[in-house]
């Protein structure tokens, strides 16, 4: 009898296909080595924690001061991630790993998330490194094929942006 196992976050599911499917005709999305798995995973949850919910925090503000703090944060944080990937062409090396398809929310989301909150976070300036890692990252065929069209998830993000604000307290 088979056990059929759901799970809903994509970090395990990805270490979960890491393991299921280690050998063979695959390379594994984590590093062999336990230090750099670790590694891999804490920058992995950082991207998170840090990256997408200092972004989309930036984004609801709605007051100026508070929108600039969060994208100071926001900075900040992608700071981080850049030193990660400076040198390499992905965050695994030369191939795509977990921490890329972790982060792999960047290339298409951030914009939309800069667009419809009124911020700019990545720009190849300031971040040339996690720039030119979004351009390789985007033009995977596998990838680009996945992601969803622009239109739908501006609409997506601003009706999200309504509805958190509606839920903000009515300031004097």
């Amino acid at each position: 009898m088979k056990t059929r196992l759901t799970y809903e976050e994509s970090k395990v599911i990805l270490e979960y296909i890491d393991e299921k499917w280690k050998g063979g005709d695959f390379y594994p999305l984590l590093p062999q080595d336990p230090y750099e798995r670790a590694q891999a995973r804490f920058w992995a949850q950082f991207a998170d924690d840090k990256c997408a919910f200092g972004t989309w925090g930036a984004c609801c503000a709605e007051d100026a001061l508070e929108k600039e703090k969060a994208v100071q944060i926001a900075l900040e944080s992608f700071a981080h991630l850049e030193k990660q990937i400076e040198g390499k062409k992905f965050f695994a090396g030369d191939k795509i790993g977990y921490l890329d398809l972790v982060a792999g929310w960047i290339p298409h989301w951030l914009g939309v998330m800069e667009e419809t909150g009124g911020i700019k976070i990545l720009d190849a300036e300031r971040f040339p490194s996690l720039h030119e890692w979004a351009q390789n990252f985007i033009e995977i065929p596998l990838i680009k094929e996945c992601v969803p069209p622009r239109d739908f998830l501006v609409n997506y993000t601003t009706a999200r942006l309504s509805y958190v604000r509606s839920l903000a307290p009515n300031k004097p």
